[in-house]
């Protein structure tokens, strides 16, 4: 289980536009229709990942918790399914129905998307605004395989609560740690 962690995007970053198939409606999904109307979440995720799958349960509560107050969320998997077939589309259809995202779960098949997001690791969150800038990147919360602190989303969590309260987020953002980014050779 390598620990990667996030490139850390600068913040004020614009978000990349993409347009990707959502696995399991089969839509072509892009960045303008998926965007929330008071911020957008896009979390690059895959199936196998121990540390994805740590935290899958929290991420849809996450969603569920923030859909009303107008943030969208977005996963992406962006993993070379070649070397890595779990990672698949049909895979990933029935880990978001198994996990019941209520978010699309977009297929990077040219991993594209994650380069011009400069994502490193699943998991890797990032929240942008109204306006698709990034306001925080990094972690969910301390919490990793095996540590035994409990998973809380607190950091994730705390900054959309600045985002919709229109405060400035001044904790720290630390970088998301996963497993690297499966990248095609």
């Amino acid at each position: 289980m390598a620990n990667t962690p996030s490139n850390m995007l600068p913040l004020g970053t614009k978000a990349p536009e993409f347009t990707l198939r959502d696995v399991v409606s089969n839509d072509e999904i892009s960045l303008d229709n998926a965007k929330g109307l008071k911020g957008t979440l896009i979390m690059f995720i895959c199936n196998h990942c121990p540390f994805v799958k740590h935290v899958n349960e929290q991420i849809s509560l996450l969603a569920k918790d923030y859909k009303s107050k107008g943030i969208a969320c977005v996963a992406i998997s962006s993993n070379d399914v070649e070397n890595y077939p779990q990672d698949g589309p049909d895979e990933m259809k029935a880990n978001a129905i198994e996990q019941d995202f209520i978010f699309p779960y977009l297929y990077d098949q040219t991993q594209e998307v994650a380069r011009n997001y400069n994502a490193a690791c699943t998991p890797d969150f990032f929240l942008f605004d109204d306006q698709l800038t990034l306001v925080y990147r990094g972690q969910l919360d301390d919490s990793r395989p095996g540590n035994g602190v409990p998973v809380t989303g607190k950091d994730l969590r705390h900054a959309m609560d600045c985002l919709l309260e229109n405060e400035t987020n001044t904790w720290d953002q630390k970088p998301s740690i996963g497993c690297n980014i499966k990248w095609k050779s």
